[in-house]
């Protein structure tokens, strides 16, 4: 068997030689700035200190994922409830709120545990989360809105969805 000695040095040397290759700032005669490896003749090239660039690296999704233990669990619970509804506004309700501020009413069969929320999601988007039957929302713009309501554990994992409601609000305008 030969040595391999000179052949791990070799590579050991190769693999701590700092890579690094500088970067220059030039300017045309027409004022025109570029940026390059390699400074052009006859003009003022003037190094400039790159600094290290911030990389994050992301686990990969299948160990993002939820345990199946937790995935059973949450099967388990949201089957222990029937429905979550909203009781008003009414599914194609149109009304008037000068405000814009909202009050959804929702209800669950059977009644919210004590460690759940009712969730309430607007055009998708989570905008208030109440362990009482009464979740306010503020400023809502007018128009048209999607809304939905499901019910959420302490981590704010969705336990159970219920059906999404599609409401009107009229507002007063500047124009009219």
């Amino acid at each position: 068997m030969k040595p391999r000695l000179p052949f791990v040095a070799g590579i050991l040397a190769f693999i701590a030689f700092p890579l690094s290759a500088e970067v220059y700032r030039q300017v045309d005669a027409q004022g025109n700035v570029t940026y390059t490896d390699e400074p052009t003749e006859g003009t003022d090239a003037e190094v400039v200190d790159v600094k290290p660039v911030t990389t994050v690296t992301l686990p990969k999704p299948e160990v993002v994922r939820e345990p199946e233990r937790l995935r059973e669990q949450v099967e388990q619970e949201g089957a222990t409830y029937e429905s979550v509804t909203f009781v008003a506004p009414d599914d194609e309700e149109a009304f008037y709120s000068g405000s814009g501020d909202v009050e959804f009413q929702v209800t669950s069969s059977p009644s919210l545990r004590d460690n759940h929320k009712y969730e309430v999601t607007l055009d998708g988007q989570p905008v208030g989360q109440s362990q009482s039957d009464t979740v306010m929302v503020r400023n809502i713009y007018r128009g048209t809105h999607e809304a939905g309501v499901s019910i959420v554990d302490s981590d704010g994992v969705t336990i159970k969805s219920g059906e999404t409601i599609t409401f009107t609000v009229h507002r007063p305008s500047v124009l009219n």
